[in-house]
């Protein structure tokens, strides 16, 4: 990976619609050579997906929600277990397995605190592996990214 598949990742994280011939005006490169790199950032797996970013607030998920999960056991079945349940929560958009005090670290969006406490008691009350979790609800989203260059 050189300098020009750099820039060609920088403008694309910001807008994966830019065709070849508008990249290829801003990295000095004809279109087809454009998209030669971008066909090989793609099968190497350095770009894992294009998508469309939506707004929760106008999907009607006015609210975001931070959540720490602490697991009663971290054996493998009991981890894979989990991360397939969290997987499959449609409002659960990002799930992390961390180090350090909490084993997961979940961000969701949801219409409503009735909503994720019907989370809760599905995906935590209900579930004897979880020895506790924490919440914090989000105020104002100052910084929301995927970005990383």
């Amino acid at each position: 990976m050189d300098d020009t598949d750099l820039q060609i990742l920088r403008l694309v994280q910001e807008n994966a619609r830019l065709t070849a011939e508008s990249l290829s005006q801003d990295v000095g490169l004809s279109p087809p050579a454009v998209q030669k790199r971008l066909k090989k950032l793609r099968d190497t797996g350095v770009i894992e997906r294009e998508i469309a970013v939506l707004s929760p607030g106008r999907l009607g998920r006015e609210m975001t929600i931070i959540v720490e999960v602490l697991l009663e056991r971290e054996n493998r079945a009991h981890l894979e277990a989990f991360k397939r349940k969290m997987r499959a929560a449609p409002c659960v958009q990002q799930c992390y397995y961390t180090t350090g005090e909490a084993d997961f670290l979940l961000i969701l969006t949801v219409r409503d605190i009735k909503e994720y406490e019907e989370f809760t008691q599905t995906h935590f009350f209900d579930e004897s592996n979880i020895s506790r979790f924490k919440t914090a609800v989000v105020m104002d989203r100052v910084k929301v990214s995927l970005d990383v260059l």
